[in-house]
């Protein structure tokens, strides 16, 4: 939906869905992904899964981020959310952005999460410990955000880094190309 998209990425707990009610908040276009594109699915495939709702199979529709990214009405996009089929889409992207925090941030915030939330179960909580510590679950060529800071910070840092992205030369004629040549 943007001239620009950026993903904004990171393990549960780290400010995902935060950052993007500040951002809207802003003025700016973000998605909350896990609420907006998410569903339970085969990471490889996409298809639509019946079983029990699972961290493992928890993707975006990938044609819908395609269009989104191919639709110009917006200066800007910040696509806010944690996908497992995040690497079949991220490369449409002008820039990946990963929320990081120490562990005993990310057990504070996890605390207080609803018993409804991601993260509130004991095994859930296992397995996100796990996810921050490997970094396994989250984009390898992202660059770092310390989401420890007060959420005001966080996203200026996020809205300082996709405007410098935005305005190496080497990016303005990568967009050029791949915008014209349109999504696959």
């Amino acid at each position: 939906m943007g001239m620009r998209n950026f993903l904004v990425e990171g393990v549960s707990g780290t400010g995902k869905t935060s950052v993007c009610k500040e951002l809207r908040r802003r003025g700016f276009h973000a998605i909350n992904g896990d609420t907006d594109l998410a569903y339970q699915g085969d990471p490889q495939t996409g298809e639509p899964t019946d079983e029990s709702p699972s961290h493992w199979h928890h993707i975006w529709d990938v044609d819908k981020v395609r269009a989104l990214v191919a639709d110009h009405d917006e200066p800007v996009t910040f696509f806010c959310g944690g996908s497992r089929n995040f690497s079949r889409f991220q490369d449409l992207f002008d820039g990946v952005f990963v929320l990081e925090v120490d562990l005993e941030t990310l057990h504070r915030r996890l605390d207080q999460r609803p018993g409804d939330e991601f993260g509130a179960e004991r095994s859930e909580r296992d397995l996100i410990v796990r996810l921050h510590r490997t970094k396994e679950d989250t984009p390898e060529n992202g660059i770092p955000i310390d989401a420890t800071a007060p959420l005001a910070d966080v996203v200026d840092e996020i809205v300082r880094r996709s405007q410098a992205i935005d305005d190496r030369p080497d990016r303005a004629s990568q967009r050029r190309v791949s915008r014209s040549q349109g999504p696959d």
